[in-house]
């Protein structure tokens, strides 16, 4: 029987790469390396080959932004996994080819209009009898299994926070530096206090110490979150997402940037994405390989009494660039399984639980740790 056929673009990316190793080590799969690049293709699935001697592994170059619906026909995947970014500024011209082909689609979108606007897919993914789901990544995917964890047992939850701490020796891949500069200094609107409130990208700078990491800052970022977690859980107040660099100089540097954008006096910073992924690999010997990720959640007990409820991880080894592709890795294992939920276009939403996500990453060097504790605050 032959083993389905699994089209990564972007699989020669910086998290391409990973999520083709992780699908490798699935179930059966013909996995397709593709990108613009067919030279880094072959590259990649070169290094997969000699990672899986016992797999067959194709390169293939294609243009995530041509039109895809005659090649997928003839390719005839299952599903086509979309991880080649920025999404904040893309339409959905692989996800609409996917459904013209009758295949399955999954992206790795952190754009928050992207992945917040796939349902408008749903009908015809519907009549198509595919499953196509967006931002099957760190959020929301992985965010979302965390505050339903947390949030158990409680009455009420009034305020959900999140943040993301990469460490600086992880590797950048262009596609999520320019995402984060695209959005750096200008409005985006935050759910705070019951209200929608404007802040600006990159600013709102805080420190938090995270467990085993120490403190770091910490500055707003524009995700699916902030426009799914109000209308995911009814009655929260306030809804946060900060993502923090390792060197003050990387972070402080950032914000500082943002205020020419804010002010209007430049229109972006994506324009420096050359200039700063080159910074940043100039400095890349400071810092470490460890970065952390937490969900904060505050709400009412079951005794109605105000209590904080903290769930983190830290990742060793140069490990924390996995666990983005992992919510897509899980997702990608049902379907080939013969375990698709059911057709129809959305986030990637109630896909996993947060025991399924840290059960599924045992191979890497991750820890898990979380806080339970009665506190007293105000909203």
């Amino acid at each position: 029987m032959t083993a389905p056929r699994v089209l990564v673009i972007g699989g020669y990316g910086v998290f391409g790469q990973r999520l083709c190793a992780r699908l490798l080590r699935g179930p059966a799969i013909e996995p397709l390396v593709a990108g613009r690049s067919a030279d880094r293709a072959g590259a990649a699935s070169n290094a997969l080959k000699r990672q899986f001697p016992d797999q067959s592994v194709k390169p293939l170059a294609v243009d995530a932004t041509a039109p895809l619906a005659e090649t997928l026909r003839d390719l005839r995947p299952l599903l086509v996994i979309n991880a080649a970014g920025p999404f904040q500024e893309r339409d959905y011209r692989v996800a609409e080819a996917c459904i013209a082909a009758g295949c399955h689609y999954i992206d790795l979108a952190d754009g928050r209009d992207f992945v917040t606007g796939i349902t408008r897919l749903d009908a015809a993914a519907r009549a198509a009898g595919v499953l196509v789901v967006s931002g099957a990544s760190s959020v929301p995917a992985l965010s979302a299994a965390a505050v339903d964890h947390l949030r158990r047992g409680l009455t009420r939850l009034d305020s959900i926070a999140i943040g993301i701490a990469p460490g600086n020796r992880a590797p950048r891949g262009r596609a999520v530096v320019e995402g984060i500069l695209g959005y750096s200094g200008k409005p985006l609107q935050v759910w705070q206090d019951g209200a929608w409130q404007r802040r600006f990208g990159w600013q709102d700078l805080r420190r938090r110490s995270l467990p085993g990491l120490g403190p770091r800052w910490f500055a707003t970022c524009d995700v699916p979150d902030l426009t799914l977690f109000p209308q995911r859980y009814p009655g929260v107040r306030s809804v946060t997402f900060q993502a923090g660099l390792e060197l003050p100089l990387l972070h402080l540097g950032l914000w500082a940037l943002t205020w020419p954008v804010r002010w209007g006096l430049i229109g972006s910073l994506r324009p420096l994405a050359g200039p700063l992924l080159a910074l940043a690999k100039a400095l890349e010997r400071f810092g470490s390989d460890r970065g952390g990720m937490f969900v904060e959640v505050q709400g009412m007990d079951s005794q109605n009494r105000p209590c904080r409820r903290l769930w983190s991880l830290r990742a060793e080894a140069g490990h924390g660039p996995a666990i983005p592709v992992v919510p897509a890795a899980i997702l990608a294992a049902r379907i080939l399984r013969g375990e698709t939920p059911e057709s129809g276009a959305r986030p990637c939403l109630d896909v996993f639980t947060l025991g399924e996500f840290q059960d599924s990453v045992s191979d890497l060097d991750i820890c898990f740790s979380e806080e339970n504790e009665r506190a007293q605050y105000g909203l």
